[in-house]
């Protein structure tokens, strides 16, 4: 388990350290699980050390031995700069889509960026070869990459416990991409609700061009399967507190302190997203035109101090302090305030008693993830009676139907809501409280927990299964131990995608000097035949490649260069490129109505990019695309394949399995070595013996023996390859 905080707080009084529960939802939320498995907590231990320097070995083996726990110590810089700046003043208003509110500084995206490498320096120092990794909300959204950049079998979950934003608002935030780049370093991710998902999936695609099929997205080195896990409270303590006699006492208290009133509970942290002062607004109209119900109902708010240093939560408790103060200043009477007001947090006996005595539970946040006041209040009201007023923003009103669902930016709707939860009648009350709580009673927390971890193994044992089999340390021991003793080694590489990542336009993924070091030295070796396939035109091959000794393939296998001054460019066979006037015109039509789209003529084929078109746009036209064209072609030996956000058309007399077959069947070699990214190299894996080995760079099935991850993680096989050649 891996989050910001631990179920545990430090607290330094004088010369000595108090260990105290941690208070929140998380925390709470998860108390259960985390004692009942075979569990280690990571994360920070709320005290800044700075305060602990000297005490810190003694702290980290108190928390081991005692609460299975592992601390993240973070200096007070770090906490004000990563804790209070960037999740406090940049994500969490963001996703909560407040942008009025959102601070961009790239000192606190920095802090934020190191707090997260101290975690996985942390997790690593603890983590085994068998465990579950599960990391839990924004403040750790790097995390899940930087852990499998590292450990790259680990099994990762996420559970993000806040909104996750529409694109419109997502796009906001320079480090975009890292975000989300960080994210799906996970196997599986969870959200609230599908909403969530829905927008997680979108801003992927939209950003990053990844696509969701079938419940996941391949990302690179990782098969992602987001997914939503609403999640439950522990039903069984709230629906028998009752029974306590510490809640009984706090309920006798608060019924003699409240008399005959009826009580609306108001129970948040002091936070902008809650809605707080909309809610007072409300209540204050209520009053103003039922004047009936004043000293007869009373609001109880409590408002649970939260993240102080932060400005605007500051400016928040001023106003709402002015509003309670109108209020009551406004009705009040000798034996009556119409609002209590308890600005701190209350213990679980009191919690309690005020969900059991409280005949209205009015909880109007304008934007929540999930809201587990409102599963809490039912699971608490054993009687049947109580009336649930919920945001329609709040995740849980969508678990929660029978409750009065509200726009909590409606003034007139709150105000109407609150009469009609006032005036239910019982009967009503307890019919529609049933149904929520049979509803909580079976998703409860343990089953969220259940849920998320079965999901977890069905997603490593699904990766297991396809056909997608990721070179080992014991395979790439023996292929480099292999390569070493032979005498006679071909190496058939292709170029984008595989030896080089994917660009915006193609003439911007030209060789990095790196790269054209490490095929000169491998085309230095006389053991080695070295050919570089690409589907580009024979004069960009020329031009970037022309002065090593390679073999060239361009265009899949059109054109072929065999190493050696004298040698020329040359057909593999006639071809016509008569067709690309009937052709060229469809092409166009689609890119006039696809922006950022474009057309790459070759000397025999025709491409059609979409990588810079809007993704769901570009992936829809694409599509239209294909069925169009291989309509048109059916008669003309034309193929028409869709590649990595391109449509290529050529001729099917030609494909790279063909071509390399010049190479292939030359003489026996006892080293042989094919790799690829797409589609078009399927015909090249085809034709390598089941003696030679064949790569597919990208974690999808293939004909291909085995797959890397990433372009560099081919790279690194050829330096290795090289170090002993």
């Amino acid at each position: 388990m891996v989050s910001n905080r631990l179920p545990f707080s430090i607290e330094k009084r004088k010369d000595s350290l108090q260990f105290r529960p941690s208070v929140g939802g998380l925390a709470t939320g998860l108390e259960s699980f985390y004692k009942s498995y075979q569990s280690l907590w990571v994360g920070w231990p709320g005290i800044a050390l700075d305060k602990i320097k000297e005490e810190s070995e003694a702290i980290k083996t108190k928390l081991n031995s005692e609460f299975n726990c592992h601390p993240v110590f973070l200096t007070q810089s770090d906490i004000e700069n990563y804790y209070y700046g960037f999740c406090n003043r940049t994500i969490w208003p963001l996703f909560h889509y407040f942008n009025q509110y959102v601070i961009y500084d790239e000192r606190l995206w920095r802090s934020y960026k190191r707090v997260n490498e101290f975690y996985c320096d942390v997790v690593m120092e603890v983590v085994r070869d068998d465990d579950l990794i599960w990391i839990h909300d924004y403040h750790l959204t790097l995390l899940p990459r930087l852990i499998r950049e590292r450990r790259p079998d680990a099994t990762i979950g996420f559970f993000l416990h806040i909104p996750f934003p529409s694109y419109e608002i997502f796009r906001l935030l320079p480090w975009r991409k890292e975000i989300l780049e960080g994210l799906l370093g996970v196997d599986v991710i969870g959200f609230h609700t599908y909403d969530y998902v829905q927008h997680f999936v979108n801003n992927v695609h939209r950003i990053l061009g990844y696509e969701y099929k079938m419940g996941r997205i391949v990302a690179g080195n990782c098969v992602v399967m987001p997914d939503a896990f609403p999640m439950g409270i522990d039903y069984q303590r709230f629906s028998e507190a009752a029974q306590e006699p510490e809640v009984r006492k706090e309920m006798i208290r608060f019924q003699k302190k409240l008399g005959e009133c009826k009580v609306v509970l108001s129970i948040d942290r002091l936070d902008y997203s809650k809605g707080i002062p909309q809610r007072l607004e409300a209540f204050d109209t209520f009053l103003e035109r039922n004047p009936e119900y004043r000293e007869k109902v009373v609001i109880i708010l409590v408002a649970v101090p939260s993240r102080t240093q932060v400005e605007h939560y500051r400016m928040l408790k001023k106003q709402v302090d002015e509003l309670v103060g109108r209020i009551n200043g406004k009705y009040g009477t000798i034996g009556w305030v119409p609002i209590l007001y308890l600005y701190h947090a209350v213990s679980f006996p009191s919690l309690a008693a005020l969900y059991r005595i409280s005949d209205v539970a009015f909880l109007t946040p304008l934007r929540d993830g999930m809201n587990l006041i409102a599963k809490e209040y039912i699971a608490s009201k054993t009687e049947g009676r109580g009336v649930l007023v919920l945001s329609e923003m709040a995740g849980a009103s969508r678990e929660l139907g029978e409750a009065i669902i509200v726009n909590p930016q409606d003034t007139e709707e709150l105000v109407e809501a609150l009469g009609r939860a006032l005036k239910m009648s019982e009967q009503e009350q307890e019919e529609r409280n049933r149904a929520m709580q049979e509803r909580l009673q079976r998703y409860d927390i343990a089953r969220w927990v259940e849920e998320f971890i079965d999901r977890l193994l069905y997603a490593k044992k699904l990766q297991r299964e396809t056909n997608v089999k990721i070179l080992t340390s014991k395979t790439n021991s023996r292929l480099v131990g292999e390569y070493r003793k032979s005498k006679k080694r071909l190496l058939l590489l292709d170029y984008d995608g595989t030896l080089i990542p994917f660009f915006g336009k193609p003439e911007e993924a030209r060789p990095d000097d790196e790269l054209l070091r490490l095929l000169e030295k491998l085309t230095e070796d006389p053991k080695n035949q070295v050919v570089l396939i690409s589907g580009r035109d024979k004069d960009t091959m020329e031009r970037w490649f022309g002065k090593l000794k390679l073999n060239l393939l361009a265009e899949h296998g059109i054109w072929i260069k065999e190493k050696g001054k004298e040698k020329k460019w040359e057909m593999i066979e006639p071809l016509t490129d008569e067709w690309k006037k009937d052709i060229h015109p469809v092409l166009e039509l689609y890119m006039d109505r696809t922006p950022g789209s474009f057309i790459e003529e070759k000397g025999f084929s025709l491409v059609w990019h979409y990588r810079k078109a809007d993704p769901d746009l570009g992936t829809k036209r694409a599509r239209e695309l294909i069925e169009v064209l291989e309509n048109l072609t059916v008669n003309l030996n034309l193929r028409v394949s869709g590649g990595n956000k391109v449509v290529e058309i050529r001729s099917t007399r030609t494909d790279k399995g063909r071509a390399a077959m010049r190479w292939t069947s030359q003489k026996k070699w006892d080293f042989l070595l094919a790799a690829g990214d797409d589609l078009t190299d399927e015909d090249l894996f085809a034709v390598i013996p089941e003696t030679g080995y064949s790569i597919k760079v990208g974690i999808s099935p293939s004909k291909a023996r085995l797959n890397l991850y990433l372009p560099n993680d081919l790279r690194s096989l050829l330096k290795e390859l090289i170090g002993g050649g």
